[in-house]
């Protein structure tokens, strides 16, 4: 008996030796930054939350400088505007307004700038981003995605008075947006959520959107011009074409107006 009890103490020996030879020779793990993919540079792998989107406090500064790198054309000139962000899972991260009265801006656009930047980042992915200006004419009837704007509605509980600033962060809100406005976040090749501001021509909402874009450092893998705004006169027929609006204007430079209304 003693000595089949010595028999086993000396294979368990025996092994534990082995595995210390094994764990000797074995390369140590590797624990330096470079062992984690960085989430920026590789697609599909997280969007960050909120945190990788402008804060309340950041996106205000932006959507109140924006006007001011030159024309941005519309009624206001994008002065009157308000702007939301989503995150990657479409979480409403942040609202604000331009304006220090926040009725004077239209409040009708509180909700519409939510819904553009849920549509931006509904529709794009890491490898392609899609403005909501870019669905104009596929919406439209006779076209592939016609009956896209009733998609995904607009929650009720995140309506609220022009006031209620930040009250629905963190809801999923929705909203189908098909004109523009609304553009996706990036950060390096990873889309991180989506940012929409309205509250003048949905042309020049589109160029205030992009100024804050590239102010934020959020813009595509592409570039900031990967999903710009296209307007058939100035760039030929286009499944992804926008109508002209009043006083519309593109990256400096006036292209024309929305064609008048006439017979009624």
């Amino acid at each position: 008996m003693r000595s089949r009890t010595g028999i086993v103490s000396l294979l368990a020996g025996v092994a534990l030796l082995a595995g210390i030879a094994c764990d000797r020779n074995r390369p140590a793990a590797d624990t330096s930054a470079s062992a984690t993919p960085d989430p920026r540079e590789t697609p599909g792998t997280g969007g960050g939350g909120c945190g990788a989107v402008p804060s309340a406090d950041g996106l205000r500064k932006l959507l109140i400088e924006a006007p001011s790198a030159g024309e941005a054309g519309g009624l206001f000139g994008g002065r009157r505007q308000w702007a939301a962000v989503v995150d990657r899972d479409g979480e409403l991260c942040a609202l604000v307004v331009s304006t220090d009265d926040p009725a004077a801006s239209w409040p009708g656009s509180r909700n519409i700038a939510i819904s553009k930047a849920s549509t931006a980042n509904a529709f794009s992915t890491d490898d392609k981003a899609l403005s909501t200006a870019r669905l104009y004419t596929l919406a439209q009837p006779g076209h592939t995605l016609w009956g896209i704007a009733a998609g995904n509605p607009f929650n009720p509980l995140c309506a609220g008075k022009p006031g209620d600033n930040g009250k629905m962060s963190g809801k999923v809100c929705g909203g189908t947006i098909v004109f523009g406005g609304g553009v996706a976040l990036y950060k390096g090749k990873t889309k991180v959520g989506g940012l929409g501001t309205s509250g003048d021509t949905a042309c020049a909402d589109h160029e205030i959107s992009k100024r804050i874009r590239d102010k934020a450092g959020l813009n595509p893998p592409d570039g900031p011009l990967a999903d710009d705004i296209t307007f058939s006169k100035a760039d030929g027929p286009s499944v992804f074409t926008h109508p002209l609006c009043v006083n519309t204007w593109r990256n400096g430079v006036k292209l024309g107006d929305e064609a008048p209304a006439g017979g009624y």
